[in-house]
């Protein structure tokens, strides 16, 4: 097998080049043709990769966190060529819904080596302007999207602390957002949604922020995608709500809406939504299921 590992050294909390070192040597010793691929920026990593495609390789790995897992599945994407991934990012929160978030690097090599793979969803996003880009976790658009905006520009702490920093300070400036949002269920009725809203959120996977359960019950490979919904209720009520966030259980809040959908249009004014940790558009955006889209190498057993 003849792959390519990607990695970005310029990535927030630092996806490792010694990750993807020692990832390199231990497929290498299973007999697997590896080439480290590392790009100065996104684009540069990406047009690496694509080369490294175009040329051959059966499948292609990456050793970092979401953000450059996420320019590996755009070039993989729809192409049943396998992706594995070496976790060592800040958040590795796609890592985490396909149950390798835990895997150090010997056990992620191992399982890349070993070559068992299965098919999971990815959500799709289109702009405006009729440009896609895919994401594997979770979209975030609001009140989230805001907390993205402050935790990318804080220097400190590293890790997953940041997430939580950021919410508590935009918490005391949360406000309702207008938005409409228009979804297609998993049955093919269409509904409509309008009115103020902290946050509109859209999973394929069920974590973000490191590991916060804001789709607990998101299946990666169901065919479907969860909608999250959360009005405005004060901010004593909101705050009361946050624990409930972090352990997964907000389902059952009456500020809470969770629906399973085929397909959303999120639109509000002046809302840039975050896929993958990373700015994907300003809304309105459209996002659909892509069931299958994506190969993924799994452990074994």
């Amino acid at each position: 097998m003849k792959v390519a590992l990607l990695v970005n050294p310029a990535a927030r909390g630092g996806a490792h080049t010694g990750a993807a070192t020692k990832a390199a040597d231990r497929l290498r010793a299973q007999g697997v043709q590896t080439s480290m691929l590392s790009g100065g920026s996104a684009a540069e990593s990406s047009a690496l990769l694509r080369a490294a495609i175009e040329v051959g390789v059966d499948a292609v790995v990456v050793a970092g966190g979401d953000g450059t897992v996420n320019l590996a599945i755009q070039e993989v994407a729809c192409t049943g060529t396998p992706l594995g991934i070496v976790p060592s990012g800040t958040g590795n929160d796609f890592a985490a819904t396909l149950g390798l978030r835990e895997l150090d690097v010997p056990a992620a090599a191992d399982a890349i080596a070993a070559g068992a793979t299965r098919a999971i969803d990815l959500a799709r996003v289109t702009r405006e302007d009729g440009s896609t880009r895919y994401y594997g976790s979770v979209l975030a658009s609001g009140f989230d999207s805001k907390v993205n905006d402050r935790a990318n520009a804080m220097r400190w702490p590293r890790g997953g602390s940041r997430y939580n920093i950021a919410i508590l300070v935009e918490f005391l400036t949360l406000a309702g957002i207008p938005y409409d949002v228009e979804l297609e269920l998993a049955d093919g009725t269409r509904e409509e949604v309008r009115g103020d809203l902290v946050m509109a959120t859209v999973g394929n996977g069920r974590t973000y922020g490191g590991g916060i359960p804001i789709c607990p019950d998101a299946d990666p490979a169901d065919g479907l995608l969860d909608l999250v919904l959360v009005r405005p209720a004060g901010r004593v009520r909101l705050l009361r709500l946050l624990p409930r966030v972090y352990q997964g259980t907000h389902a059952g809040a009456p500020e809470v809406s969770m629906r399973r959908v085929r397909s959303v249009r999120l639109a509000s004014p002046a809302v840039t939504a975050y896929a993958d940790g990373d700015p994907i558009g300003a809304l309105p955006l459209a996002v659909d299921v892509v069931p299958g889209a994506l190969t993924i190498f799994t452990p074994a057993g």
